[in-house]
């Protein structure tokens, strides 16, 4: 494989041709960072993919600006036979070039300043930080063992040999201290995220997003231990900080009862049918007005079904052919339907919800308060 051409012409993709980026993704061997990753088939199965069968597809693979999936619930690529069907939700993946470069832009690294890299997966940011700033500056953080194992023995055969590798649960401790802070893994308001705050000096930097939306925040430490930022106009779906070898269930006896039950209440939609967990915007802004909320959605090409369950035993099933009103059966404490329709009210009527561009500021209790205008809102402090 000639994979010194891949990837230029991938850092000419991700980067302008005058970005301090584009050096370190034209030098950094992408596909030895992921020998095996897992392809779903479209029919909701993954099947295992290794780069060594068949060059030409791992270089495509490596090289193209895609996220690759590389641990399904407990179990790695890199340990599965080829007859392993893993089940669940992906666990861990190498990130898209192009995002892994706006994170890092995010985070306005500088020459002498020391990073942390939370959510190791693949290793990619951490070489690409470390081609920029220098090895000895990065250290590079994830819950599991076996990733940052091998990333470490990865990057020391790039000559990357100085890199930090820590394996903890950074919603419960995260050692050292660190000027900049870059999180490729959604990082959940509250408690959880204390731990981060605390390991960032003041005068220091963070860019994460928010576990359970889209929104990419950034800030700036305080002496008073605040940081205060901004919502980015960016936007980016990481995976949920795991505290463990798995995520904890999801609700499935709650999205069984939506499935089947009639509800307590029974009416008609407003608009059609969304998948919300795709619609970032509208997704983001519900975990800000009903904290905790899980989504699904099925459809057959014509007919489309959404459910949202929620932890306190309230579930919403609404149901329409293509862009009909949708029929929608819901119970429970709340209707979280109607939550979901009242942000939509905000956005047709306002054109835009309050979300991207507003003010930030993070406490040490690690609430994140919002503001934009008259607008107020908060993360973690339910």
């Amino acid at each position: 494989m000639n994979w010194e051409k891949e990837a230029g012409r991938l850092a000419d993709r991700v980067a302008d041709p005058d970005s301090r980026w584009l050096a370190p993704v034209a030098t950094v061997p992408r596909h030895e960072l992921v020998p095996r990753w897992w392809e779903a088939d479209g029919t909701g199965a993954w099947v295992l993919r290794n780069g060594a069968d068949d060059p030409a597809a791992w270089a495509q693979a490596a090289y193209g600006d895609r996220s690759l999936v590389t641990r399904v619930g407990p179990l790695h690529a890199d340990r599965a036979g080829p007859g392993d069907r893993p089940e669940g939700l992906p666990t861990s993946s190498a990130t898209l070039p192009s995002l892994v470069v706006r994170m890092l832009r995010h985070g306005r690294l500088g020459d002498g300043l020391s990073l942390l890299d939370l959510g190791t997966g693949a290793g990619g940011l951490t070489a690409y930080a470390s081609r920029r700033i220098g090895d000895h500056l990065v250290t590079s953080l994830d819950v599991d063992p076996y990733l940052t194992e091998a990333a470490g023995v990865r990057l020391a055969a790039m000559g990357l040999l100085h890199p930090t590798f820590v394996t903890a649960d950074a919603t419960t401790r995260v050692p050292g201290a660190y000027e900049r802070i870059v999180s490729t893994v959604g990082l959940p308001a509250g408690p959880g995220l204390r731990p981060v705050l605390a390991a960032l000096v003041p005068g220091g930097r963070i860019a994460t997003t928010i576990g359970r939306t889209s929104l990419i925040v950034t800030g700036w430490k305080h002496n008073d231990g605040d940081v205060v930022g901004v919502v980015e106009r960016d936007t980016a779906g990481f995976m949920l900080t795991r505290s463990g070898d798995d995520y904890p269930p999801a609700l499935t006896g709650l999205f069984a009862l939506a499935r089947t039950s009639e509800g307590e209440t029974t009416g008609i939609g407003r608009y059609p049918v969304v998948d919300v967990a795709e619609a970032w915007e509208l997704r983001s802004m519900l975990e800000v007005t009903t904290p905790g909320v899980e989504s699904a959605f099925e459809t057959d090409g014509e007919t489309r079904t959404a459910y949202l369950v929620h932890p306190d035993g309230s579930w919403a099933r609404a149901t329409a052919e293509w862009t009909d009103p949708p029929e929608v059966h819901q119970g429970g404490p709340q209707r979280l339907w109607g939550a979901l329709e009242r942000v939509r009210n905000r956005l047709n009527t306002e054109g835009s919800l309050p979300l991207l561009g507003a003010r930030v500021r993070i406490t040490p209790d690690g609430v994140v308060h919002l503001s934009r205008g008259g607008w107020r809102g908060s993360l973690g402090d339910r």
